[in-house]
């Protein structure tokens, strides 16, 4: 996972918050074109070629931030004209993602390469266990030969002085379903049939150039409009923040929104149903159920192990949920899901509850425009405590065990959990679609419960988090233990 505290991540989180203030001041549709000259200005160190060509990118990224998609945009169209369609616009446009050809390195394609470090030992482990001889041994050093190496890896592993190391394409490497790959001038291409909307490119590429397509211009505009705008957030993004239960509440009240709900309410409701569920498919001899809460899993089924469709359970997600209690108080209100995940943004493109889906940097964004800081917010009274086994939805084996503490019976529950959908987790996957289909015999020991996490860490690891996953959650751990209300 590449470090959150990155400059790609810096430069997107500023661009937010200037597009932010902007509107706020009213001053967006004239003044948006200034922010790649002021964040580039003249005197300043250019990363590309010059401090043009770093404006232009900066231009590009602007748009994606204003949420359009960069790839066919027409170069000659001023920033103003986008903001002033933005503003106008009635719905998110599809899809969600976007690539930025000029900001992307056109990486070569992964390979191994032998280092300084290669001492041409006399075992020689690399060249004795390359199964396709392309290693051999010129002036004292190991030397592989890319027309045969098939990428195996193992003189990497075999190697004694660590000499040999692999050079991989970030965002492919991240890809675990095989969504990205290079068009004919070597830039990276996504293929939406097969895109689960992970955001694991997004997250990894260190060139910034897979970007998500905000939709915060739309929430503000809403909001300023004295529309009645509810913000639901995830169990995560309390971690995110630092804030103990009622600041985030408050902070969200401040900044415009007319109503807060906490999304683990939808996952009471949530685990609720998949228990019963779970109880019921057990009862009529089914095999396997998995859990549902994580968009970017049940695409990956939908999509690339279609067997195992079947066993996914039919219980909907807690943002669903909770939207639906949201416009059953309120139908008129513009429904706002907030959490760290770009697969939810595509979940609510489809959700006939869910108008828009933030992230946490543009809702960090607008806290920041707004000059509010959550510590510091008095706790606002809530209104429904949740459970704590729902606010540990944010967690990887938070789904499982609160379905496991709701069962009449735990006894039957043999759960699993794939904690990270890589590559690795889609295999997992497919050896439980074989069980499922009866291409495998299933045993005792195989579970009939799995909860999958597309993020390893769950939630809190999510593409769009701010704060550190391993900080985020000892947070979530307080969080919960200070308002724990019943199982």
């Amino acid at each position: 996972m590449l470090n959150l505290n990155n400059k790609t991540a810096f430069i997107k989180r500023e661009i937010l918050v200037r597009i932010a203030k902007l509107q706020l001041e009213g001053k967006l549709e004239s003044q948006v074109y200034k922010i790649p000259a002021e964040m580039a200005p003249k005197g300043s160190t250019p990363h590309r070629c010059c401090i043009y060509h770093d404006r232009e990118i900066l231009r590009m990224r602007t748009m994606a931030r204003l949420g359009f998609s960069v790839e066919d945009a027409d170069d000659e169209k001023p920033l103003n004209e986008f903001a002033s369609e933005a503003m106008q616009r009635k719905s998110p446009t599809w899809p969600m993602l976007t690539v930025l050809d000029e900001a992307c390195n056109a990486c070569v394609r992964t390979h191994f390469m032998v280092t300084n470090a290669c001492q041409g030992c006399l075992a020689r482990p690399c060249m004795m266990n390359c199964g396709k001889k392309a290693i051999e041994i010129k002036n004292g050093r190991a030397h592989i030969d890319e027309d045969k190496c098939v990428n195996c890896g193992l003189c990497m592993q075999n190697c004694p002085y660590h000499a040999i190391i692999k050079i991989p394409v970030p965002c492919e490497e991240a890809c675990p379903v095989g969504a990205i790959s290079k068009n004919e001038n070597g830039k990276e291409r996504i293929d939406y049939d097969k895109c689960i909307f992970c955001g694991n490119c997004m997250r990894e590429c260190p060139f910034g150039a897979m970007m998500d397509k905000s939709q915060l211009v739309d929430v503000l505009r809403h909001i300023m409009q004295g529309k009645k705008v509810v913000a639901m957030y995830a169990p995560a993004i309390a971690a995110q923040f630092r804030a103990a239960p009622g600041q985030l509440e408050s902070a969200l009240l401040n900044a415009g929104f007319s109503r807060v709900w906490e999304v683990a309410i939808g996952a009471d409701i949530c685990a609720d149903k998949e228990a019963h569920e779970f109880e019921e498919r057990m009862k009529n001899g089914e095999k396997l159920m998995t859990t549902s809460c994580c968009s970017a899993y049940v695409r990956a089924v939908r999509i690339h192990v279609p067997e195992l469709a079947p066993c996914i359970s039919d219980t909907r997600s807690p943002m669903h949920y909770t939207a639906e209690l949201a416009k059953k108080e309120d139908p008129d209100c513009v429904s706002v899901f907030i959490g760290p995940c770009l697969a939810k943004r595509r979940e609510g493109f489809d959700d006939e509850f869910v108008d828009y889906v933030l992230s946490v940097e543009e809702i960090g964004a607008l806290f920041i425009a707004k000059e509010i800081d959550v510590a510091k917010e008095p706790a606002a009274e809530l209104n429904t405590i949740p459970t704590a086994s729902a606010r540990n939805f944010a967690i990887t084996g938070g789904v499982a065990e609160s379905v496991k503490i709701r069962l009449k019976d735990p006894s039957i529950l043999k759960p699993a959990v794939i904690n990270g959908l890589n590559k690795a987790g889609m295999k997992q996957l497919a050896s439980y679609g074989k069980i499922q289909t009866g291409a495998v015999k299933q045993t005792e020991a195989d579970p009939n419960l799995v909860e999958v996490m597309a993020c390893e860490g769950g939630c809190i690891a999510g593409p769009g988090v701010v704060t550190n996953p391993k900080v985020a959650a000892v947070q979530l751990k307080k969080y919960v233990e200070a308002g724990i209300q019943g199982k």
